[in-house]
């Protein structure tokens, strides 16, 4: 045996070691599912496990949680059922009035959340956090208990810089959560960017398959409102079921894989999409003219993601036909599995700044990148704007656009 210590592990690698090494006993490669919902008292009635009761205690759910905790260089982890429900915890925790200044662009869900939590006694601030100025300002006048972030943000993908937005919280004493579910792990760490939490909406990237509904939260370290966070997730019940957890974590063995070459497609597509006569635009952080590249590629390490979004020249008619014509994109509302999904936003969230209705939302599946490109550009061709163009194809070999 070699005496010298092991040297730290890549990141593709601790996703598909570190269930193995918790799945003992018996040293089985594949853990067991723990089920059990109760534990039994000693001769003398006491626990001689920290064990007590299975709505917060339960095996495969903290060896979930302890994966997620790796993954995201956290102290700690906690599951929920869903990514809205880890989000209302941390808010729900605080034992006083606190006011939270959060990202004007995030998923609307959490959004009209946010917007109803004077119920709760909590005020909100919207701000557009990548105007650092603007954030600054907001955060000096209010002196925030919370900032919430989320970067890239849905569905326009833009790009907060998480050290810069630490740094100027943490001067007032305010704690940053970074929605960091379009990033996932494999290309941004928040908290090694002076985030104090880290929320996924599991449902999506970590797990990966579309059959999991599941939150997270994970702390850089063991504060009094991490403690008060898990104590009222313990009362409330709101962890997350043992099967369900059971799956996540196997779905997180492939993470690495399958988010890497998800964005490796998303950054041909957009690149591809940017020329088609019936796409206005694209919005991508991996392409050098958005506005947040820069700081994408200083915080995203080794790709920008797999989600991008297209404005198409024909407004809400033409995007609506181009969604309606796909065959391989399938319309639907999620992100992050293992298929391509293409959505017209504004028909979920409704019409206004945060959604255009001339944008489509593409979050890009694990399949043939060029199967992906031609589907598109079928589906494009029913537009009129398309129409009128007698060089439509972007399918590598066929037409003259690159």
């Amino acid at each position: 045996m070699y005496d010298k210590p092991r040297p730290p592990l890549k990141f593709r690698t601790l996703t598909v070691q570190s269930p193995v090494d918790l799945a003992a006993p018996q040293n089985g490669l594949v853990g067991p599912i723990h089920f059990s919902t109760t534990y039994t008292r000693s001769a003398n009635y006491a626990y001689e496990t920290e064990y007590v009761y299975g709505r917060a205690d339960n095996l495969t759910l903290r060896q979930t949680e302890s994966f997620i905790a790796t993954l995201e260089n956290a102290h700690s982890a906690l599951l929920f059922g869903s990514g809205m429900s880890a989000a209302a915890a941390l808010l729900l925790a605080y034992d006083h009035p606190a006011h939270v200044i959060a990202s004007t662009e995030m998923y609307y869900g959490l959004r009209r959340w946010f917007s109803g939590i004077g119920r709760f006694g909590h005020s909100v601030e919207f701000v557009d956090t990548t105007d650092l100025v603007a954030l600054g300002d907001a955060i000096s006048r209010k002196r925030p208990d919370l900032v919430w972030i989320e970067t890239p943000s849905n569905p326009l993908w833009k790009i907060t810089d998480i050290a810069a937005v630490s740094a100027m919280a943490h001067e007032v004493d305010a704690i940053v959560c970074v929605d960091s579910t379009v990033a996932t792990p494999v290309f941004t760490r928040p908290i090694d960017h002076g985030a104090d939490f880290v929320m996924h909406s599991a449902t999506k990237y970590l797990n990966g398959h579309s059959d999991v509904s599941a939150g997270v939260l994970a702390a850089a370290r063991p504060t009094d409102l991490w403690r008060q966070i898990a104590a009222m997730r313990a009362e409330q019940g709101v962890s997350l079921g043992a099967l369900e957890a059971w799956l996540l974590a196997r779905g997180m063995r492939t993470l690495d894989l399958r988010v890497k070459a998800q964005a490796r497609t998303a950054q041909l597509l957009a690149e591809k999409l940017q020329s088609h006569p019936a796409v206005a635009s694209v919005l991508y952080p991996g392409l050098p003219d958005h506005p947040g590249h820069a700081i994408a590629a200083r915080q995203m390490n080794g790709g920008f993601g797999g989600m991008l979004s297209i404005r198409m020249k024909g407004g809400s008619c033409a995007a609506l036909a181009a969604a309606a014509n796909v065959s391989l994109w399938k319309c639907a509302t999620s992100l992050g599995g293992v298929e391509s999904l293409i959505e017209h936003r504004a028909s979920m969230e409704g019409h206004g700044p945060h959604c255009p209705d001339d944008l489509l939302r593409l979050s890009v599946g694990i399949e043939d990148p060029q199967d992906l490109l031609a589907d598109l550009d079928r589906a494009f061709q029913s537009t009129p704007v398309a129409m009128a163009d007698e060089d439509l194809s972007l399918v590598e070999g066929k037409g003259n656009r690159p």
